[in-house]
C-alpha cells in the first residue's frame, strides 16, 4: 500500500518504479511458493535446524525491509522535487493524472496486498485452506510447547552430600543377621562380661557396625584423635528397637574406662525425661564397678539436689563428681549458666539420640549454648592444663602442634532428617552415616521396560504386622472396647492425640469396666508414671492409655499390640508410636481408626515407604451387644467430667 500512495504524485518516473516493484514482487512471490513446499514435504524440523531456520528467515526479512525503505526513500526524494517544479495552474492536469495513477494503481492493489500476506508469512505462515484442500494446517517452524503427547519426565532426585548419598548400609531383619559378640574385635572382657550377665549373646547388625566405628575412632585415647586428627562425627539411623542405645553406651563406656580424674567426657541429651531415665539406666549397668560416674539431670530433683551430684567445693575450688552426664536440654542449658565449678571443657563425646526431635527444638539455642561452654576461654583455675583446646578450624602446622581433645556427635534416630539445612545446624564434622534405609528400584509390569526409583524414607520394624480400621467417630470407643473383650487383647499401648481425649477415654473405659486400664501423660507425676510404666510391664493393666509422651524411644517392655486411636498427623510421629512394639526382632500388630476424611493418612505412608497397610473391617453386627452397656458408661462419664470441672472451679 506504500508503493500505491506514492504512485499517486510521482509523475514521469512512475513507469520505471512500477517495473521495479512488479519485478520484485513476483521474485517475492516465487521464493515464498518454493519455501511453502518444502515445509509441507517435511514432517518436523529438529529444535536446532527450526532455530536456524527463523534465523535464516529474520535476516531475510530484514533485507527486503532495507529494500522497500531505499525505495521509499527514492521515491520521497522524487517526490520532494515534483513538488517544487508543479505550479497553481497545473492543479487541472493533476486532476486527470490523479485520476489515471488511480486506475492504475487500483490494478496493483490487490497483488501488492498479495505480497504483503507472503511477506508476514515468512515467520508468521499465514495459511488458509482452498475448496479442494482439507482443513489441516501445515506443519509450523515454531517448536510447540506443552502438546498433547505426554511423556514420562524423570524424577529429579536431590543433590546430596557424598555421605548421605552413599551411606553405611546395615541390614534392617535383625534374627538372620545377629553376630555372636566375641566376633566383634575391640570389646573390653570386661564389657563382654556384662553383656553376657545381662543376657546379650549376639549383637543387632546396627550395633556390629556402629561400636567398632566409634571403638576406632578412640584407638588412641579419649584425649587426642586419633593420629592426632578430628575424628568423624557419627550419624545413625535404624529402626525403633534395634539397638540404638546399647551401640553408642559400649564404646563410650570403654573409651573412659583409663580415665584417672573424673572430668564430665560424655554428655547425652535427650528430648524427654522418660527417655533420659531409660539411657542413665543402661549406663548405670555398664558403668557399675568401674568407678564411672553417671548423673541424670532431668530436673526430677530440685535444682540444689542436682548440683551437689554434679560438682563439690574444695580447698583447691571446684571439682566434678560426673563423668558422664544424661540430661534434658533446658535443665542443661540451666546448669550451664547457673551452677558455680560447672564445666564441660574436658567433654569428649556429645551423645544427641532421638535426633530429629532435637534439631526440630533447635530454638532453644541448647547446642550453641553446649559448644560454646565446651570452647570457653579458660579461667584461673585451668592455666596449668596440659591440653588447650580451641574451636576446629583449617588443619595446619600450628595447629597440630599441641595435642586437643577433639569433640565427636554422636547422633541416633529411627527418623533420622536427610535434609543437609536442617543438619548443618548440628555443625558436623566429616560425617558417617550408618542407615538402613536404601533406594531400591522395582520394574513397572504395565507392559513397559522402564524401572521406578522407589525411595524409602523411613524403615519399619521387620516382625510389625500394620492394619487400618474403617469408622466414624461414635464407633470408635465400641471398637477399642470390642478388640479388648471380644478379641482379647492384652499389653495394648493406645495413643491418642491430645491429653483431654486421653483422660476421657479413659474414663469412659473406666466406667464400662471389665478391662484393667491406666492412663499416661504430662498429667501425671514423674513417679505416677513409673509406676504405671512398671505395673503394665508386669502385666497388672491390660491397656495404657497414652498421648505421645510414650512414643519416643522409651522401650516399654510386652507391648504386644499399638492402637491409634487417633491417627496421627506426621509420618515420623506414626513411626514412633508402632516402634513400641516388635522391638528386638519380636513380632507385634498395629491398628489404626481411620475416619472417612482421613484417607490421605494411608498416602503419606506409601510415599514413606511403608508397606500398605491391610484393611480390617469390623462389622456392626459385632458391636451391638456392647451398645447397652456403652449408654451406661456414657452417663457416667457425662457425671464424672462434671464433678470434675466443679472441683477445678472451686
Amino acid at each position: 500500500m506504500a508503493l500505491f500512495r506514492i504512485n499517486r504524485y510521482l509523475g514521469s518516473e512512475e513507469d520505471a518504479t512500477e517495473d521495479r516493484s512488479q519485478a520484485l514482487l513476483e521474485r517475492l512471490r516465487e521464493q515464498a511458493k518454493a519455501r511453502q513446499l518444502k515445509k509441507q514435504q517435511q514432517v518436523l524440523l529438529p529444535f536446532d535446524e527450526l532455530k536456524q531456520k527463523e534465523t535464516e528467515n529474520e535476516l531475510h526479512q530484514k533485507l527486503i525491509n532495507s529494500r522497500f525503505d531505499s525505495e521509499n526513500e527514492y521515491q520521497r526524494e522524487a517526490k520532494k522535487r515534483k513538488r517544487g517544479h508543479s505550479g497553481e495552474g497545473s492543479c487541472g492536469k493533476g486532476k486527470k493524472k490523479l485520476r489515471k495513477n488511480h486506475q492504475v494503481s487500483s490494478d496493483s492493489e490487490k497483488p501488492l496486498a498479495e505480497a504483503d500476506s507472503d511477506l508476514a508469512g515468512e515467520t508468521e505462515e499465514v495459511w488458509k485452506p482452498t475448496s479442494n484442500e482439507k482443513a489441516t494446517p501445515p506443519p509450523s517452524s515454531f517448536l510447540v510447547l506443552g502438546g498433547s503427547d505426554r511423556r514420562a519426565v524423570q524424577k529429579v532426585q536431590p543433590i546430596l552430600p557424598q555421605w548421605l548419598a552413599q551411606p553405611k548400609l546395615v541390614h534392617k531383619r535383625l534374627k538372620e543377621n545377629l553376630v555372636p559378640i566375641q566376633d566383634v574385635e575391640g570389646i573390653h572382657p570386661k564389657l563382654l562380661k556384662k553383656l553376657q550377665m545381662n543376657g546379650i549373646e549376639s549383637f543387632f547388625p546396627v550395633q556390629q557396625e556402629v561400636i567398632p566405628a566409634i571403638l576406632e575412632s578412640a584407638s588412641s585415647g579419649f584425649l587426642v584423635g586419633r593420629g592426632g586428627y578430628q575424628p568423624s562425627d557419627i550419624c545413625v539411623s535404624a529402626p525403633t528397637g534395634s539397638g540404638k542405645t546399647l551401640s553408642f553406651v559400649i564404646p563410650v563406656v570403654q573409651a573412659l574406662l583409663k580415665r584417672v580424674v573424673c572430668q564430665v567426657r560424655a554428655l547425652a541429651v535427650l528430648p524427654t525425661k522418660e527417655l533420659a531415665q531409660q539411657v542413665s539406666k543402661v549406663f548405670n549397668i555398664y558403668t557399675d564397678g568401674t568407678g564411672l560416674k553417671v548423673v541424670l539431670v532431668t530436673g526430677q530433683k530440685s535444682f540444689g539436689k542436682e548440683q551437689e551430684t554434679l560438682v563439690q567445693r574444695t580447698v583447691m575450688g571446684y571439682c566434678s563428681l560426673a563423668d558422664i552426664i544424661v540430661a534434658t536440654p533446658g535443665r542443661l542449658v540451666d546448669h550451664i549458666d547457673q551452677t558455680p565449678g560447672f564445666s564441660l571443657r574436658q567433654l569428649r563425646f556429645l551423645i544427641i539420640d532421638e535426633a530429629d526431635r532435637m534439631i526440630d527444638d533447635m530454638h532453644q539455642n541448647w547446642l550453641h549454648q553446649v559448644v560454646k561452654a565446651v570452647f570457653r576461654a579458660e579461667d584461673d583455675s585451668g592455666t596449668n592444663m596440659l591440653f588447650q583446646r580451641t574451636e576446629p578450624g583449617p588443619v595446619t602446622a600450628a595447629s597440630t602442634c599441641c595435642p586437643q581433645i577433639p569433640l565427636q556427635k554422636l547422633l541416633f534416630s529411627a527418623t533420622l532428617t536427610r535434609n543437609p539445612e536442617k543438619l548443618q545446624e548440628l555443625g558436623l564434622y566429616h560425617p558417617r552415616l550408618f542407615t538402613s534405609i536404601c533406594s531400591e528400584k522395582r520394574a513397572v509390569t504395565a507392559g513397559t521396560e522402564t524401572e521406578q526409583d522407589t525411595e524409602k524414607k523411613y524403615t519399619f520394624p521387620e516382625g510389625l504386622s500394620q492394619y487400618y480400621v474403617p469408622c466414624n467417630l461414635n464407633s470408635k470407643p465400641l471398637l477399642l472396647l470390642y478388640f479388648m473383650l471380644r478379641m482379647k487383647f492384652t499389653r495394648v499401648l493406645c495413643f491418642t492425640n491430645s491429653k483431654q481425649t486421653s483422660h476421657r477415654l479413659f474414663l469412659l473405659i473406666q466406667a464400662f469396666g471389665g478391662v484393667n486400664v491406666a492412663e499416661f501423660s504430662s498429667w501425671l507425676t514423674p513417679s505416677e508414671r513409673r509406676r504405671t510404666l512398671k505395673e503394665f510391664e508386669q502385666g497388672k493393666i491390660q491397656l495404657l492409655i497414652s498421648t505421645d509422651a510414650t512414643a519416643r524411644g522409651i522401650d516399654v517392655k510386652g507391648v504386644k499390640c499399638v492402637i491409634n486411636y487417633d491417627a496421627p498427623q506426621f509420618i515420623r510421629t506414626y513411626i514412633h508410636r508402632v516402634g513400641r512394639t516388635a522391638r528386638a526382632g519380636k513380632v507385634g500388630l498395629a491398628f489404626t481408626m481411620l475416619l472417612k476424611v482421613q484417607w490421605k493418612f494411608l498416602q503419606m505412608l506409601r510415599d514413606a515407604g511403608s508397606p500398605d497397610l491391610e484393611k480390617q473391617l469390623v462389622k456392626s453386627e459385632y458391636l451391638k451387644p456392647l451398645l447397652q452397656q456403652y449408654e451406661e458408661a456414657l452417663s457416667k462419664l457425662q457425671k464424672t467430667v462434671k464433678d470434675e470441672r466443679a472441683q477445678k472451679r472451686a
